[in-house]
């Protein structure tokens, strides 16, 4: 069984966050954790754009609101017999709340749905899925405001093969892998003329023999940016899911949080797979 926690403020964003979830793992029997913490809402994130049948928020509590809520979910998805959904209501702080629940309910997965910079010209994300990424030490998907469920078929792993990933790391992107028949893209972008030292092409045959048997690939870019080489390459190679390891800040620095350029538009539509 597998426990997927959702942060919801009630918006379409974290509407579409949850469609995202329950289509990406269909097959699956999965507990769907619907959480809703009053404090730290991000105005940037935030759109409570209800529909009109459901019960104003100001006339209801917070858990009839989530039940109402969920009901709205049911009608907008299609989930089988082996998911349940579940309402968490909490007056903590957005941080804490997630990881409190993250240790009670041992989840496997935190999905956030994201409206991206709106009104913010400094992040790619808006400041709550930013702080779950690199504040809380659980696997994370990032659904932007523009991602509508297609089948992760090519999977873009940006890494500059540092750091080691071990077997239970990698073990939730292998399942997405051989779920959804997908091909994994390891991806390199340097600066400059690649000098790889030991311990990277070391870590380069450990992916190799540990993808042997799925189809996958090894690229290395030269750019100036990176995150005009990341929009290439999810042009290119038609990319529906991007994963990195929660670690790697450097590449976070540039492909999440670095300030917008008119050409990049991959964070609006692309989902976004953190392991830790």
């Amino acid at each position: 069984m597998k426990n997927i926690l959702i942060p919801t403020d009630f918006s379409e964003n974290s509407l579409n966050a949850i469609r995202y979830a329950v289509s990406l793992y269909k097959d699956a029997a999965c507990n769907f954790y619907i959480l809703h913490v009053e404090a730290e809402i991000d105005n940037n994130e935030s759109n409570l754009d209800i529909h009109s049948s459901v019960i104003n928020i100001e006339k209801t509590s917070i858990n009839g609101f989530l039940k109402e809520f969920v009901n709205r979910v049911k009608k907008n998805v299609t989930f089988n017999k082996n998911h349940q959904f579940f309402t968490i209501a909490n007056h903590d702080s957005l941080i804490n709340s997630i990881r409190e629940e993250v240790l009670l309910k041992n989840i496997d997965l935190i999905v956030m749905g994201t409206k991206g910079i709106s009104g913010c010209s400094e992040r790619t994300v808006g400041t709550n899925a930013g702080n779950v990424i690199t504040k809380v030490k659980c696997n994370t998907l990032i659904v932007p405001e523009n991602a509508k469920f297609e089948v992760p078929k090519k999977i873009a792993f940006p890494t500059d093969f540092s750091i080691f990933y071990n077997v239970n790391t990698l073990l939730p992107l292998t399942e997405i892998i051989k779920n959804n028949n997908s091909e994994i893209e390891f991806l390199h972008i340097s600066k400059r003329d690649l000098v790889l030292n030991e311990n990277q092409r070391i870590n380069i045959e450990y992916l190799e023999d540990y993808f042997a048997d799925i189809s996958h690939g090894f690229h290395f870019l030269t750019h100036t940016k990176i995150e005009n080489a990341i929009q290439g390459f999810v042009n290119d190679k038609d990319i529906t899911l991007i994963t990195m390891l929660g670690k790697n800040l450097n590449y976070f620095q540039h492909i999440l949080f670095h300030p917008l350029a008119k050409e990049i538009s991959y964070y609006k539509d692309v989902p976004f797979l953190v392991l830790h």
